[in-house]
């Protein structure tokens, strides 16, 4: 067991700072250089954490190297975008050979229908699907196309959910949202959003969420809650969009597909391009058909890297060659064990702590559990996150600031039983401040 440390929080993370400075000079003066030219030294909000960022050197399987020649076993897997881990062999043979043929086509090419053939297979919401470069681009034409095709403006959205940089509602949302009218709703509150459904009917063209919130903590939503969604958002003329840029990892149909529960729109992204740009939207054929360009109401979607053809390749040779159904479940089964494994070693202490999650994405709450909204861990201390990540750096392994954990498929037994142990070292070092 650690030795325990009896010092106050603020005191423990301020020495755990000093351990990170000290360990990193070559990262703290490429943030500062870089600050010349981007402001705070940043081009992407969410790889900032104080007192900077650890600057990430390569990339192989699970592991990364730092530029100060530091390796970590990988839990950040790029906010899911990373499932595959680093360097697949199919995919890296994919780029490789799409690159031999040349880089920017400006047409169809050999391998975007393929990858749509393959997606709408997957997934039983999509009839039809068009590509984007993101996530965000994604949940921005799926909204747009939910009022155009409804004829109504409020879109409704959850406390504390994310779609992407222009669709962020955690604490008082972003200035930089989207100009819709949004109407905000409590996340898992069955009541609370039905009433607002029914109220806003007239006028609501949409309701989106994730079925399990991803940046907003990986809180499940309830069956019950999506099941009433579904049928609210179906009686009032309301479409349903589940944004599965992250959750659709979670089962080999997705999140929507394991609980059974159908959108009229879905929103994907990530490790569905094979770790490269992507995002994608679809649905119902009765929506998705107005983007047919030969029709004399089309309506228009651009974007010169739609189809890019590394994208496309590489999202083709992942879902051909490497995730396969059997690898998929088995792979979330191990994450739920982890899972599993750090909650009932926070029992054992009893700390209030708590791991939320599903699958293969977790995150880290330091509030007693369960956890079934964003409200329940809305006055936790965030320097408890600080800590939890710099005192995992220091250990070997690589995680986000704000506590979430993310598997990729090169992880094995030994790297999830590393990294349990430390998290356990963790807890026994700080128990006296947990209880």
């Amino acid at each position: 067991m650690a030795s325990q440390r009896n010092l106050d929080l603020g005191t423990a993370l301020a020495e755990a700072e000093r351990r990170f400075v000290d360990a990193h000079p070559h990262s703290a003066r490429r943030h500062r250089d870089a600050g010349r030219v981007m402001p705070g030294g940043n081009t992407r909000t969410v790889i900032y954490y104080p007192p900077f960022p650890v600057a990430i050197a390569r990339g192989e399987g699970c592991h990364v190297w730092d530029i100060d020649g530091n390796r970590y076993t990988d839990f950040v897997a790029e906010y899911t975008a990373g499932l595959y881990g680093h360097s697949e062999p199919a995919i890296v043979a994919a780029v490789k050979a799409a690159l031999d043929d040349g880089i920017v086509l400006g047409a169809p090419n050999r391998y975007e229908a393929r990858l749509a053939e393959l997606i709408v297979d997957r997934f039983p919401a999509l009839e039809l699907v068009r590509f984007t470069n993101s996530g965000t681009e994604a949940n921005l034409m799926a909204v747009s196309v939910a009022r155009v095709f409804t004829g109504r403006s409020k879109v409704m959205v959850m406390q504390g959910g994310y779609h992407g940089g222009v669709f962020i509602f955690s604490g008082n949302g972003s200035p930089l949202n989207a100009p819709f009218p949004f109407v905000v709703v409590p996340y898992n509150d069955v009541e609370a959003a039905r009433a607002a459904i029914r109220a806003n009917a007239a006028d609501l063209a949409c309701v989106i969420l994730e079925p399990m919130l991803g940046g907003g903590g990986c809180i499940p939503a309830s069956v019950e809650f999506l099941a009433m969604l579904r049928e609210e958002t179906r009686a009032a003329g309301a479409l349903l969009i589940f944004d599965e840029v992250m959750t659709s990892r979670l089962a080999p149909s997705g999140l929507h597909g394991a609980l059974g529960i159908v959108p009229d729109l879905l929103t994907l992204g990530k490790y569905l391009g094979g770790g490269l740009s992507f995002g994608a939207f679809g649905g119902a054929a009765r929506i998705m058909e107005r983007f047919d360009p030969s029709r004399p109401d089309a309506l228009g979607h651009a974007g010169t890297f739609n189809n890019n053809v590394l994208t496309m390749a590489a999202g083709v040779a992942g879902l051909t060659q490497v995730l396969t159904p059997e690898r998929l479940i088995a792979f979330n089964a191990g994450g739920d064990a982890l899972r599993a494994r750090m909650n009932d070693a926070i029992a054992a202490r009893d700390l209030a702590v708590h791991v939320s999650g599903r699958g293969s994405m977790m995150n880290v709450h330091f509030v007693r559990g369960p956890v079934r909204s964003p409200a329940d861990v809305a006055s936790a201390s965030k320097d408890w996150l600080k800590l939890l990540q710099l005192e995992m750096l220091a250990r070997g392994y690589y995680m986000t600031f704000r506590g979430m954990l993310v598997l990729s498929l090169p992880h094995g037994p030994a790297e999830l039983d590393g990294f349990a142990a430390a998290f356990e070292s963790i807890l026994d070092e700080y128990a006296p401040l947990l209880r």
